[in-house]
C-alpha cells in the first residue's frame, strides 16, 4: 500500500430488499478499509435502461483511501458479492450496486474499469448527490463542476429525497 492518500467519490444504490439496510451494510463494510468523510442523503429513483424493476435508493460518499483503484474495485465488487448481487445481465435488480465515480482527478481506462465514471454526466441520480457534498468538485474530463454538470441536465424527474420514518 505504499501509494499517497487520495479522495474519491463512490456511487451506492439499491433495488432488491431492505435498500435503506443494503445502504447501510455496504457503508459498513467499506468503513474498516476507507475513510468515510462524507455521505450524502439518501434518494429514491426510478431506474433507467430496463425500467420493468424496482425503484432505487441513491447515495453519494466521499472516502479517503490509499487503496491503488483496482485494489478498490476489488473490495466494491467482493462487498457487492457479500450482500448478495449476482453478476450477469445488466440493468437487473441487485441488492447493491457500488461505483467508483471519481478517484482524485485520474483518468483511467482498462478493460475493468473507466473512471469517471462514464455515464455519471447523464445521471441525476448520481449528480444530485453529488453536488450535494462536492458541489464544486471538478470532473477531470470536461473541466466542468459538479454543479455545472447538474445543471446541464434536462431530465432530474424521479429523483426524489429518501424521508423514511
Amino acid at each position: 500500500m505504499g501509494i499517497e492518500p487520495v479522495t474519491v467519490y463512490l456511487g451506492l444504490g439499491s433495488n432488491m430488499g431492505d435498500r435503506e439496510d443494503n445502504l447501510d451494510r455496504a457503508l459498513g463494510f467499506l468503513s474498516p478499509r476507507l475513510r468515510i468523510e462524507k455521505v450524502s442523503s439518501v434518494y429514491d429513483t426510478e431506474p433507467i435502461g430496463n425500467v420493468n424493476q424496482p425503484r432505487f435508493l441513491n447515495l453519494v460518499c466521499q472516502v479517503y483511501t490509499r487503496l491503488a483503484p483496482s485494489e478498490l474495485l476489488t473490495l466494491a465488487k467482493g462487498i457487492e458479492r457479500k450482500l448478495g448481487r449476482v453478476f450477469g445481465r445488466p440493468n437487473t435488480p441487485r441488492p447493491i450496486d457500488i461505483d467508483i465515480l471519481f478517484y482524485g482527478d485520474q483518468v483511467i481506462e482498462t478493460p475493468e474499469l473507466i473512471i469517471p465514471h462514464p455515464k455519471l454526466t447523464d445521471r441525476a441520480f448520481v449528480l444530485i448527490p453529488l453536488d450535494e457534498i462536492a458541489p464544486d468538485l471538478v470532473h477531470p474530463v470536461n473541466g466542468k463542476t459538479i454543479k455545472q454538470l447538474l445543471k446541464g441536465i434536462t431530465a432530474v424527474q424521479g429523483v426524489f429525497k429518501w424521508e423514511n420514518d
